[in-house]
């Protein structure tokens, strides 16, 4: 888990430090944020540059249209940062492993990460490579800059941190809990436009609720997202394999 003497702590290198915190300042994340949670840290990739222009990018290698973040530049802003060994380096690209629930609860877990936001038409390999920083995607598309993706990561990760929510039950029976979307909630009024609550979850039986929502939770899967449950589907029948008897004929 995070250090009790240091709060987990994102630092964000952008073009465009002033778009932090944004979002992350309100609600749970600003709550969190304001009392010491947690620590943001928007860095400035221009003030790594080394001319007068506090020029950040150059024309593609091999030609092509838009512009490319400099490895030069950007390896000094990361260098910069002085951030400590064990911290992920992360640089969020529509080319990166897509960003999951599981990936989030590993981040969380530590001292918090390293973004890198792009912006152009990428990044240089080299910095890429040489600062060991690994690609993260929020999903297929593609956005003007990682900055909005960056703040996704963040925000996914605090909710997480001790403290920032106030039921733990909160952050562990939600979508991708269990490989599995989440089922259907609801609350008063107890009719709503002529739709019933459904009546199992108002009988004050807990099995059957919590049987109930496992059912919902497994049809949705099954209906929006059929690479997670054929997944869930690979998991369980890898784990259902017992190994070979060695004594056996």
């Amino acid at each position: 888990m995070a250090s009790t003497t240091e709060p987990w702590r994102a630092t964000v290198l952008t073009l465009f430090p002033e778009m932090f915190p944004g979002p992350l300042g309100v609600s749970l994340a600003g709550k969190a944020l304001a009392s010491g949670l947690w620590a943001l840290q928007a860095r400035d990739i221009r003030d790594s540059a080394t001319d007068r222009h506090r020029s950040v990018d150059d024309t593609p290698a091999g030609g092509g249209p838009g512009m490319v973040l400099r490895a030069d530049v950007l390896a000094a802003a990361i260098d910069a940062a002085d951030i400590a060994p064990d911290r992920p380096r992360l640089l969020m690209s529509p080319r990166g492993r897509p960003l999951t629930q599981s990936r989030v609860v590993e981040l969380a877990a530590g001292s918090g990460p390293l973004i890198v936001c792009g912006r152009f038409e990428g990044v240089d390999q080299r910095v890429i490579e040489a600062r060991r920083l690994e690609e993260v995607s929020i999903g297929d598309y593609v956005l003007s800059g990682g900055e909005i993706a960056a703040m996704a990561l963040i925000d996914a990760c605090v909710r997480l941190l001790p403290g920032v929510m106030g039921k733990l039950a909160s952050g562990t029976d939600e979508s991708f809990s269990g490989s599995l979307l989440e089922y259907p909630q609801y609350t008063r009024p107890q009719t709503f436009e002529g739709q019933p609550i459904p009546e199992i979850l108002l009988s004050g039986d807990h099995a059957k609720v919590a049987a109930w929502r496992q059912a919902e939770a497994e049809a949705l899967t099954r209906a929006r997202r059929p690479d997670l449950w054929a997944a869930k589907q690979a998991q369980q029948r890898t784990g259902q394999k017992r190994p070979k008897n060695t004594t056996d004929g």
